[in-house]
């Protein structure tokens, strides 16, 4: 909650003309203090967001092979593969690798030059985020609100500074919420504002595929109900929108379905080499009912699913701090704005965002296939316009003693989670939980009261609603910042016994962590690199990336991310060895890679076991390929 709302009213709540033509122009509340409170918001975001990015190394070495591979071959840039020898593709589609690979190009392959662009994603969504809110409530101090609690949000400032999709996809999730205001605002220009949201919504698929669409019902629902046209022209604009849309996430998919297969990577994550299957199945509709052919996991194998899931022990210090206090403000300003006209900005603004809550939390609680905790990124932009949003409305009804009991309710509400989530790490800044719990009771009863309290008095009920509210995520954020992450399972904050581990990624060996190399075994893998494709090849992109980044050479990656992709079968990769395509084998040790299972991979690996001498360097088996096999050898 803001301390505005527990100013007394006086003259300046009645607004002016000048004031109001401000209001709907989203320009009002033009205060000395924006500028400097807005600048100072994203510099500081920007500075927790690099704080510790070159510790992370390659943070999560899957996605880091991809931009090493990018800034070195255009069509490994192009098709998102996994190495610069086009062997495979990472299991998404690649637009969240171009930044980090062109960054990569100019600057040369570093942890800070891969993940300086994730962390300017980062400001970039917080500074949309502030012009939404401010255009809705014609307040900079809302906006200031809802970047702040954005800003500080635990998995935000995780993942603004990593290299999974996630930093893109919600940037392009809030301009498209963003650009469907500027049409509501604008009928005039409504279709060229329509066209750049539903643009920005198709290049979010690009970037994460269908999760992209989970914002499609709010702002179809947003526009629809909120436009100054006729209804059969709205109708007309939307589907001008879905065009655009199709466009824009379209055009990347036609082009490598129609690409001959025979000249381009295979599509990671698929079983028969096409994205359209890989957007349907293993990153679509599997997702949400677990039926994920070529997945670890799944069918009930990622966590309960349920209504509380939000904020149970692996997820809930992510994402948890505020969610309950949003959805309870979307209920609240529905309420209160039940009468408001059909067309007002502040109405719109909360079907828009509201729907966006309800929607991604709904889907994220019930989906049965592969989730993770660090998804709930994308409910943070919602979960702090709500917050903002709500607070504005409250505010407007200050006067009201439903407002008050309301706020009241909220904030009460925030110190409660805060206390429950804190307690889960009772060895992470031990006192704070207490702290949260008193001063959210404080300031709760300061609120029902305020009409009585002096001017101190209100005073003090601010600062408890801010150490309430905000001390519990601003210290999770705090300690992620400081602290390196990687793995493909990153966790925000200190570790609280919950889901695949704390800071530093979850376990796994080589299925979700990289392979280590060393000096000896970059030596072996360097010899001749001129003469093959592939200096080595390894089970899953996890286990060949490590020594794909520590040498700077291609390394095939057997079956993808899981080891369990078709990809190169039994036969090609027999040819790609009898060619001289590929040095060496890369088998277990030293988080070198998942077992050889069934399938393809494990069909691979048992004829070089059969057919290669086996030798060990630096606790790593390797089989070099270019010796012929055993067979050969003794005839």
């Amino acid at each position: 909650m803001t301390p505005q709302i527990l100013t007394h009213p006086g003259p300046a709540a009645r607004p002016t003309h000048a004031r109001l033509r401000a209001l709907v122009r989203g320009r009002a509340d033009d205060a000395p203090y924006v500028r400097p409170a807005l600048l100072g918001l994203l510099v500081l975001t920007t500075l927790l967001y690099v704080w510790s990015l070159s510790g992370s190394g390659w943070a999560n070495s899957f996605y880091a092979a991809a931009v090493q591979a990018g800034s070195e071959s255009w069509k490994a840039f192009f098709f998102g593969s996994s190495d610069a020898a086009n062997s495979i593709t990472v299991d998404k589609t690649p637009l969240s690798l171009w930044p980090m690979a062109l960054s990569a190009r100019i600057f040369g392959l570093s942890s800070f030059s891969m993940l300086a662009p994730q962390a300017l994603m980062g400001a970039g969504s917080v500074a949309l985020l502030y012009l939404s809110v401010r255009r809705a409530t014609g307040q900079a101090s809302a906006g200031l609100l809802a970047g702040s609690v954005l800003a500080l949000t635990p998995v935000a400032v995780l993942m603004f500074g990593f290299n999974n999709p996630d930093a893109l996809l919600v940037l392009l999730m809030i301009g498209s919420l963003y650009a469907t205001q500027r049409a509501l605002a604008e009928p005039g220009r409504a279709v060229r504002w329509l066209v750049l949201g539903g643009s920005l919504v198709g290049l979010a698929f690009l970037t994460k595929m269908l999760q992209a669409f989970l914002v499609l019902p709010p702002l179809a629902l947003m526009y629809a109900w909120s436009a100054r046209v006729p209804v059969v022209q709205r109708l007309r604009h939307l589907l001008i929108a879905f065009g655009s849309m199709l466009v824009a996430g379209g055009w990347w998919v036609a082009i490598v379905e129609a690409w001959p297969a025979s000249s381009r990577p295979y599509i990671g994550g698929s079983q028969h080499n096409s994205v359209l299957e890989l957007t349907l199945g293993y990153n679509g509709l599997g997702r949400l009912n677990g039926n994920e052919t070529g997945s670890v996991g799944g069918g009930g194998g990622w966590g309960e699913t349920g209504l509380w899931r939000m904020l149970n022990s692996e997820i809930g210090g992510q994402i948890g701090w505020l969610l309950p206090t949003a959805v309870v403000l979307t209920a609240v300003s529905a309420w209160f704005l039940r009468r408001a006209a059909r067309t007002d900005a502040l109405t719109a603004a909360v079907v828009g965002w509201g729907g966006w809550l309800v929607v991604t939390a709904l889907t994220f609680s019930y989906m049965a296939g592969i989730f993770h905790a660090y998804y709930t990124v994308a409910l943070a932009p919602a979960i702090a316009a709500m917050v903002a949003l709500g607070t504005t409305v409250l505010w407007r009804h200050r006067t009201e003693p439903a407002a008050l009991l309301a706020a009241a309710f909220t904030v009460a509400l925030t110190g409660a989670v805060a206390f429950m989530l804190l307690d889960r790490t009772p060895a992470f800044v031990p006192w704070l939980r207490w702290v949260v719990i008193i001063t959210g009771a404080v300031a709760a009863s300061g609120l029902a009261l305020h009409a009585v309290l002096p001017r101190r008095g209100v005073i003090a009920v601010a600062i408890a609603t801010l150490i309430a509210t905000m001390a519990g995520p601003a210290a999770y954020a705090v300690e992620t910042a400081s602290m390196p992450h990687t793995g493909s399972i990153p966790s925000a904050g200190p570790s609280s016994g919950g889901g695949f581990g704390g800071p530093g990624g979850g376990g796994g060996g080589g299925l979700l962590n990289g392979s280590r190399s060393t000096t000896t075994l970059d030596q072996l893998l360097a010899q001749d690199a001129d003469s093959y494709t592939w200096v080595a090849a390894a089970i899953g992109s996890n286990s060949a990336s490590g020594y794909q980044l520590s040498t700077g050479l291609p390394v095939m990656a057997i079956g993808g991310f899981n080891g369990s992709d078709p990809s190169p079968t039994l036969a090609q990769f027999r040819q790609y060895v009898e060619e001289g395509r590929i040095h060496w084998f890369i088998g277990g040790g030293r988080g070198g890679g998942p077992s050889a299972g069934g399938g393809t991979s494990g069909q691979i690996s048992a004829w070089v076991q059969e057919n290669f001498q086996a030798r060990s360097v630096d606790g790593v088996t390797v089989y070099d390929l270019s010796a012929g096999t055993t067979e050969a050898a003794s005839a």
